[in-house]
Parts: C-alpha cells; structure tokens; sequence
C-alpha cells in the first residue's frame, strides 16, 4: 500500500477524532486494499460503522477495526449470495448516515474580543456547578449576538454620518440607557427577577420593562424589506427591543421581535471549518464528491414515526401494517425513525414494570425481523420520549438502557439507541430529532398573544421561533429543564437543513426560511407518520 493511501487513511481518521496505532492501521489498509476501485467509499464505510461501536478510547487498537471490518465483509458476502435483493440503494446509504449522540456534540465558546469561535475540550461533569447555570445564558446571548454583528442592518456605518441613510439601529448596551431620553434599541433576554415583573438582561444590566404597549417586530419599509410577526415571546428567549426610558427607571417598549435570521451558507463561511454539527469536518472535495453521491440518492427515504406505545395493541397492528406495505416496496426505506413515548404509562418513581417494556420491545424486535428485507436493507432508530426510562426529565436525555433494549437488539443487531435530541448527517443533509411536546408547553408559556398577520398556525409560530433563537428548547429552566453544562446539545448554528419535532400535537410541515419543519403526529393517537426524502426535502404526510 502507498504511502499516499496511509497518508490519507490516518488524515481521516484524525478529522473524526480517532488516532491509530500501528497494527489497526495495517488492518485498514488491508481492508482498503480489497476494492481498488472504491477506497474512498470503503473508507468512509469503516468510519461510519467504528461511530456505532462502543469504544474505550479515541486511539483505536486492531481488535475492534477487526471487528468492524469482519461485520463489513460479512455483509458484503451477504449481499453478493443474493444479488436479487431490490434494496440496493441502502449499502451505498449505510456509508452516507452518520447518527450522532447529543452527549458527543462538540461544544464551542465565542471569545467577543479576538471574534472566534474555541472548542472546549476538557470533560464536561453532568452536574454543573453554579457558574455553569450562567455560562447557559452568556452562551446563548453570544451565539446570537455575534450573529447579530454581521446583520447589516444592526451595523454602525464606517463613517460617522447620520444612522437613518444607511436604515441602521445601533444597538445600545442596557446600562447604557440609565440618564438617557429617547428612543434605543437594546437586545436581550426576557426573565422574571421578581414575581410579575420582567426584565431585560444583557451581560453588562438587567432593567425592568414593561410590555403592556408592546407590539411585535414592525419593520419599516425603509429600514427592512418585510416583517417579522411570528413566534412566541417566553421567559428566557432573547429579543431586539425598541423603547424609551422612563423617569422611574422602566423600559417602556414600542417593538419587540427576535434576532433577524443568518443564512446557513454565511455561517459556515465565517466558521471556516469548524464542526459545530458533530459528524466530523469534511474537506471542500469530499463535500463534492458527496454532494454527487446525494443527487443520485433520490430514492432514498425515512419513516418517522412519534409517540410508539409498545403496550398498546392497536398501535402494534397498525405497525405490522406499514412494515408490511414497506416490505413489498421495490426499495426499502434506509432508515425507521421511532421517537417515544413507548410506553402508554408515564415511567415515573410508580412505574414498576420495566420488565413488561422489555418484553414489548423483544416483541417490536421480532415483528421487524419478520420482514427480511427491511431487516437486511434499512437501518432503526430509537430516540427515548419524554415519559420514557431515564434518569431524569432534563434534556438532552440520555439513549435507553441496555436492560430495556438488549432482547430487541438479540431480533436487529444493527439498531441504535441514541438521546434526545439526536442528529444525522446523510450526505450533506444536515437533520436534527427532538421529542420534546413543545407546541404545548410553549402556548402556555408565551407572555403575550403571537399575531395573526402572517399566520395563525400554533406550530408555524413555534417553529419561527426555535429558528431565530437557534435553540430547540428557549424555555425556562422551571418547565424544561436543561442539563446545565450540555445546552449546546440543543443549538441551531449554522441552522440546519431539516428539524424534527415530535409532539403530540397535530401532524404539521412547515417550510421556514428554507429550513423544512416537521412534526410526525402520535402514531398512538392518530396512527399518523411522515415519510422523509432527505436529499430533496420532500415530507409525505402519511396515516395509516
């Protein structure tokens, strides 16, 4: 083997955060050299099918590369003794799906002085000690705040001249309004300091203000385009404000609206290669050869389906049926998506049969290995709900526990168990899970009625505002808590390509700003699910 292909297998192991010793490299390049004509797809293979392998540490040793490539060419063997099988399109799928878990998702900090971006790399404790509760909030303002800077409309002018020829709103610090008059545009984060009064907060003040008169985002025609109505207003989601101080130290507000949005291509160019996403940072040429890759992949397609109670018996017949109807299509899905609850009974400190949801999925685990092309072509899921087993309420959620999943896993060896919120990289799509009953919890939140002059849907309005806050969960800590020191698991930057929102709510999509939004629907409830074409975007609304 060259030095050129050792070269290049140790510079993608490093982009993935793996180091090699010398006997596994020997062993992937053993592998590599079985298909001359495919090395690039062979290796790539490899790394996404070593994410899915438990590991004890990033420097890998040749016993689990051997196991891996042992999985590999049994799978190909398989594939080549039946050369018939119609799911052809899910191998080359295989080495394109990289599942991420939220506990793995990079976690950077924004330095306002030198305007970059650090990764933090020590170990993170799941229980943060005071000043992580803070560094939540500095986090989050910073993120947008940066984003913010770069927004031309919210830019100081090079030269001193009037503000108003340029249709631009300079951005006052809140302590800067005490001892001034006249109108100010501030940003900052709404909290309750005290019972029934609210507060501005940025890193430099906090001021009390008063929402009474005010209205959401109007943007003048000649300072913006068109204007932002939808969203909803909660404790601890960040606005741009327009108000006036008054005499006895309120902040009287006039407009209040979210951050303007930063287009997904702008962001990553001013990222220059840093992996906020988690799958691992690609070079320009791979992100061609992938993006050739995906428009060939146009058949390529997810079933996703929320809230699967695996105690209940009409939920478990209508599932043989879609399994059914995909067992007899001429290409199977690449991948089954099933989001909780899976249990119809909250798995709370008066549950007690953990044993009966072990069985269930042992049951769910055989009915799958029924369909033998489903089972050998597509690829499952499981993302725990929020009344699921788990040490907590908190988000992100930890993946279920291997006692409740380990009769399934005996049925489908290759499903993955992951948190919640989880992503995906397929291709170049970028695609982000979270079940989470957020339309519900965020209606009663809003500290004032969303307007009606855009929309009036509940679910367009939540999805305005999860996107301008780049967050999945802007509430406040008291009615979803978050695990302090991994709130970057539930940031949107760079705003990814397509959202999933389980809830129990509706079954919704929702084209915003080019991100595409979708709720499946409770599969319990409604048997409703959706059917996903990642590399066109396309959402199929399906019930059964």
């Amino acid at each position: 083997m060259s030095s050129k292909m050792r070269n290049k297998v140790q510079k993608k192991f490093n982009m993935r955060g793996y180091k090699l010793k010398m006997e596994a490299l020997t062993e992937i390049l053993g592998f590599v050299a079985r298909f001359p004509d495919a090395e690039d797809e062979a290796l790539d293979l490899l790394l996404d099918e070593l994410h899915n392998v438990s590991l004890k540490s990033s420097i890998l040793d040749k016993e689990p590369v051997q196991r891996v490539v042992a999985l590999l060419l049994e799978a190909e063997a398989a594939v080549e003794e039946s050369p018939t099988t119609s799911g052809h399109g899910s191998a080359a799928s295989a080495s394109a799906l990289r599942i991420i878990d939220a506990f793995d998702f990079p976690k950077f900090r924004y330095d306002a002085i030198k305007k970059l971006f650090h990764k933090y790399s020590g170990k993170l404790p799941i229980y943060g000690d005071a000043p992580a509760k803070v560094t939540l909030y500095r986090d989050r303002f910073m993120l947008l705040f940066q984003r913010l800077s770069r927004d031309p409309h919210f830019s100081r002018p090079v030269f001193d001249s009037d503000m108003s020829d340029y249709g631009t709103c300079q951005i006052s610090p809140i302590q800067s309004l005490v001892g001034h008059r006249g109108k100010r545009w501030v940003m900052g984060l709404i909290s309750q300091l005290e019972d029934g009064h609210f507060y501005l907060e940025d890193l430099t003040a906090a001021v009390e203000v008063d929402l009474s008169n005010a209205i959401s985002f109007y943007r003048p025609v000649n300072i913006w385009p068109s204007k932002i109505t939808t969203g909803f207003f909660v404790e601890n989601t960040i606005v741009l404000a327009e108000g006036e101080m008054l005499m006895d130290g309120i902040f009287q507000l006039k407009t209040c609206g979210f951050p303007p949005l930063e287009d997904r291509e702008k962001s990553l160019a001013m990222l220059a290669g840093i992996d906020f996403f988690g799958g691992g940072s690609l070079t320009k040429e791979e992100m061609v050869r992938l993006a050739e890759l995906e428009s060939g992949a146009v058949n390529d397609m997810f079933v996703i389906l929320s809230d699967v109670w695996l105690d209940h018996e009409e939920t478990m017949e209508k599932l043989e049926i879609i399994l059914n109807g995909y067992e007899n299509e001429n290409v199977v899905p690449s991948l089954f998506v099933f989001m909780g609850n899976f249990s119809s009974h909250p798995c709370n400190l008066s549950f007690s049969s953990y044993s009966s949801i072990r069985s269930n999925f042992g049951r769910l685990g055989k009915m799958i290995a029924d369909h033998q092309r489903l089972k050998e072509n597509s690829r499952f899921l499981f993302i725990p709900g929020p009344d699921d087993i788990g040490p907590s309420h908190a988000l992100p959620r930890c993946s279920l526990p291997k006692y409740i999943t380990e009769e399934f896993q005996n049925h489908i060896p290759n499903a993955v168990f992951m948190s919640n919120p989880c992503r995906i990289r397929f291709y170049t799509q970028e695609i982000v899970f979270l079940r989470g009953d957020m339309l519900y919890k965020m209606r009663r939140s809003c500290l004032m009625p969303p307007l009606t002059e855009e929309t009036s849907d509940p679910f367009e309005h939540l999805v305005a505002t999860i996107v301008h806050q780049s967050h999945l969960c802007p509430l406040p800590l008291s009615i979803q808590p978050i695990i302090w020191n991994f709130d970057h698991c539930l940031h949107l930057y760079p705003t990814p390509q397509t959202i999933v929102l389980g809830d129990r709510s509706e079954q919704k999509a929702f084209k915003y700003t080019g991100v595409t939004c979708f709720n499946p629907g409770s599969f319990s409830n409604d048997f409703t699910f959706v059917a996903y074409r990642p590399c066109s975007q396309e959402v199929e609304l399906s019930a059964v």
